[in-house]
């Protein structure tokens, strides 16, 4: 890593410096506020060791200055006169961490390994984030409904608060991609985004996930781990289906919200994390508060802004639009030209109502495109429950034998949830039944030959 070491003191930079280079570190010292900016001019460094005095400057004035040349750096104050007070003031200008003078070899690399795991995890991220991108159809906010204009001209205005946001609206609307538009909007753009999805996890698995675990904590526990609020140090954790929380893990995240502490699994030390919270559901959560499932101070807490997100079916004038985007990036993908939409097809994407809403016309298309072999993609290259939505379909009660009717639910609710295991979980079976009724209503919906 490269290292900065700020220090008017010769023997604490030269003990710094033999210290740091036996650690495999480049580095370079300056002894005035002035020296710093120069040398961080000449070139970028990962991490800065800054005393707290500088002769007659303080190395707090020097903060922010280090971080207007270089957000990305790392910033460890070091100080004789360590407070409480002090250490405070430090991280609310932008230092990762503080050292109190006189420290040890062993300090000083357990602060480097600290420094190294945040900056590869950063780096992971940022690769996870650039491979979803590549792996899902591109994000985009281009919309002509006006409900939905609405929403993302007050997720713009939230961004420039940290106040906690929640995103209502039914599975599959996008609360997931909006979520992501808020964050990049935000003052916290260049830190992580992380997400959590509660409903996939037990409880203690959920709150292992979320605020990490000791050694220990649990069976299988070998290391410490931090959790997914210390991951998103610095910028936005995103809370999906948060309604899904147990009563305990719901007074552990009130208390994160309004004291912005917590302690790991299996650990007794509190500690703090500046993470902007936004939470989504699909549940009516006044509800869920009226029947004792979810906790009221909890959702005035994550709902000090509401975004409603409109349901595919109240925004059809972005129906057809959407889907040829969707038509264009899964062409691409395959590396072959993209097809049209037929007035058969688009005749019957308008009459389909889309309870997955977003999320099932992206899986739709992506089949249609695999199944049809022309450059037209007609309604037989879709399931039957959407090919059917322009003339007779199957209805409770209708004349149709309970085998059309299970299909037909099936169908439905897979298309409607992300994953097999989820939708499996939602039908009360095992997760091979659905996926062999799976494989066979596919092999029912291929032509013959």
């Amino acid at each position: 890593m490269r290292v900065l070491v700020v220090d008017d003191e010769r023997n604490i930079r030269h003990t710094l410096r033999v210290c740091l280079e036996g650690l495999g570190c480049e580095v370079r010292e300056a002894a005035t506020p002035e020296a710093a900016l120069a040398a961080l001019a000449q070139g970028p460094a990962d991490l800065a060791f800054v005393d707290l005095r500088l002769g007659n400057a303080s190395g707090l004035e020097l903060l922010p200055r280090l971080l207007a040349e270089s957000p990305a750096l790392d910033v460890i104050l070091i100080t004789a006169y360590a407070t409480f007070d002090t250490a405070v003031e430090a991280v609310k200008r932008g230092a990762r961490d503080y050292l109190p003078k006189p420290f040890t070899p062993a300090q000083i690399r357990h602060v480097l390994e600290r420094a190294k795991a945040q900056r590869e995890l950063t780096s992971h991220l940022g690769d996870l984030e650039g491979q979803l991108a590549q792996a899902v159809p591109e994000a985009t906010l281009e919309t002509a409904s006006p409900a939905m204009h609405a929403a993302i001209g007050f997720i713009q205005r939230a961004a420039a608060s940290d106040a906690a946001v929640l995103l209502r609206g039914e599975s599959g609307t996008g609360k997931g991609v909006l979520a992501r538009a808020l964050h990049s909007m935000s003052a916290r753009r260049k830190r992580p985004f992380v997400t959590i999805n509660c409903p996939t996890l037990s409880e203690q698995l959920l709150a292992s996930e979320l605020f990490g675990h000791a050694r220990g904590a649990f069976t299988g526990a070998v290391k410490d781990q931090p959790g997914r609020v210390e991951q998103a140090e610095g910028g936005t954790l995103f809370l999906d289906e948060v309604a899904e929380m147990s009563p305990a893990l719901q007074a552990q995240l009130l208390r994160f919200l309004q004291e912005k502490q917590f302690e790991r699994l299996g650990e007794g030390r509190t500690r703090k994390a500046d993470v902007r919270v936004v939470a989504a559901t699909h549940r009516d959560l006044e509800k869920d508060v009226a029947e004792g499932r979810f906790r009221e101070d909890l959702m005035y807490r994550l709902n000090v802004l509401e975004v409603k997100l409109p349901a595919l079916r109240e925004r059809p004038e972005d129906l057809l639009p959407l889907a040829r985007r969707f038509i264009a990036f899964f062409a691409k993908a395959a590396q072959r030209p993209a097809p049209e939409l037929s007035p058969a097809t688009e005749a019957m994407l308008r009459a389909y109502p889309w309870p997955g809403n977003v999320r099932e016309l992206r899986n739709a298309l992506e089949r249609a495109l695999i199944v049809g072999a022309s450059g037209v993609v007609e309604p037989q290259a879709f399931p039957e429950r959407i090919a059917s939505s322009v003339g007779p379909g199957v209805t409770l009660g209708g004349p149709h034998t309970l085998e059309a009717v299970e299909r037909e639910h099936i169908l439905r609710v897979m298309a409607s949830v992300p994953t097999l295991d989820e939708a499996a979980r939602l039908l009360g079976i095992d997760a091979s039944t659905l996926w062999r009724k799976r494989k066979k209503y596919e092999a029912d919906a291929k032509p013959e030959a």
